[in-house]
């Protein structure tokens, strides 16, 4: 699959974010090749620490289907998503995580507790299949 339309938009999000003073992340959801949800980085602009793209974008696609069940969906996002993201990406049971500029030692993949690829939850099933965008 070619990643790139929606790897753009977040890039385009991100820099959105950087303007207005916000940490440069952009995200979004995409269902059967149709974006249902964006996010953009907002803690400093909202004073709400929780205001992170990932979230955002996830609330955005609960809000259109009406459901938070997330099966079936991707998340790109430029940023690999933090430990706080990661816990509703699991909870949501988005299925596949496109991300580009790792996090380190907050990040849900590459810090000591990667919760986006544990397989020892069992309430949250399967972990989304991981990929590492690249441009």
């Amino acid at each position: 699959m070619d990643h790139r339309k929606f790897m753009e938009r977040c890039f385009q999000l991100a820099e959105t974010a950087r303007q207005r003073g916000d940490s440069p992340v952009g995200s979004l959801l995409v269902r059967r090749g149709q974006v249902i949800g964006e996010g953009i980085e907002g803690g400093k602009t909202h004073r709400d620490i929780t205001f992170h793209a990932e979230i955002e974008a996830v609330r955005s696609a609960v809000a259109a289907l009406g459901s938070y069940d997330l099966t079936g969906c991707t998340l790109y996002t430029s940023h690999e998503p933090c430990l706080m993201c990661a816990y509703v990406i699991r909870h949501a049971r988005i299925s596949t995580v496109v991300m580009n500029q790792r996090s380190g030692e907050i990040g849900g993949v590459s810090s000591a507790y990667p919760l986006l690829t544990a397989n020892d939850i069992s309430v949250w099933g399967k972990p989304p299949d991981i990929v590492h965008y690249g441009g």
